[in-house]
């Protein structure tokens, strides 16, 4: 059975950079797409960037574009968030999640494999 497990998160102070990282065990994450969502305290989950099997075109919501950067290393098993310019609306817990194909898309009903999350806080 893959499981999927996050890793990387902490308190950081504004401007600071983390690299999370999210790694699956079991099977591998070819070919599917895979995303990173949040979860801010008293909010919903939300999508915050996804990428393609093969690892090209991957899309961002408009609040992280230029300071987030979302890749993969299908050997490793691993999809990485590197997260810089760090502010303290990114405070949130993180999820890492599986699609259900290759495709890329930010609702959350797609993606059928999640992790249990890790917690990035920015302070200012």
């Amino acid at each position: 059975q893959v499981q999927l497990a996050e890793s990387g998160g902490g308190l950081v102070q504004a401007g600071d950079s983390l690299r999370l990282s999210c790694a699956a065990s079991g099977r591998t994450f070819s070919p599917y797409a895979m995303g990173w969502f949040r979860q801010a305290p008293g909010k919903e989950r939300v999508f915050v960037a996804a990428i393609s099997w093969g690892g090209g075109s991957p899309y961002y919501t408009d609040s992280v574009k230029g300071r987030f950067t979302i890749s993969r290393d299908d050997a490793k098993n691993t999809v990485y968030l590197q997260m810089d310019s760090l502010k303290p609306a990114d405070t949130a817990v993180y999820y890492c999640a599986r699609g259900r194909n290759s495709g890329l898309t930010i609702n959350q009903g797609y993606y059928n494999l999640w992790g249990q999350g890790t917690q990035v806080t920015v302070s200012s």
